[in-house]
């Protein structure tokens, strides 16, 4: 039987614990493109935490791999050079759409943001429609 749902249920939960706990006790929103684009535009007084965020997540995924390295063995099914762009075009696609998946998806819909479930619609229907296309011209399986 398998027990890949009870994971992701898991999982699931303890984001939306983690992110609640984040605005409860700072005040923001769990938004990482939004975090990380605060550390490399600093302003002062408002950098601290953000680094913490950050190596706390660096720290939670290396220290998984040490542990569990089961867990995070993914085979990745493109060209590195498919990847690269996909980040890159991730990244504009935050920057432009004033948020990431994280910030809009998770915390903008749990709080009934108009704006982040356009945004997050909108994501969902670009991510699904970029996989038909590179299936259907065979650059991923």
């Amino acid at each position: 039987m398998t027990t890949e749902w009870i994971m992701g249920l898991i999982g699931g939960a303890v984001i939306g614990i983690a992110v609640s706990l984040m605005l409860l006790w700072n005040g923001r929103v769990t938004g990482v493109s939004g975090i990380l684009y605060g550390v490399l535009i600093p302003v002062k007084g408002d950098t601290e935490w953000r680094w913490y965020f950050l190596v706390g997540l660096l720290l939670g995924g290396l220290s998984l791999k040490v542990t569990a390295p089961d867990l995070l063995a993914v085979q990745i099914q493109t060209n590195a050079w498919i990847g690269s762009i996909a980040g890159v075009l991730v990244g504009f696609g935050a920057m432009l759409g004033g948020g990431c998946t994280s910030g809009h998806g998770v915390c903008g819909v749990s709080r009934f943001s108009i704006r982040s479930i356009v945004a997050t619609i909108l994501f969902m229907g670009a991510g699904m429609t970029a996989v038909m296309l590179l299936r259907k011209i065979g650059l991923i399986v």
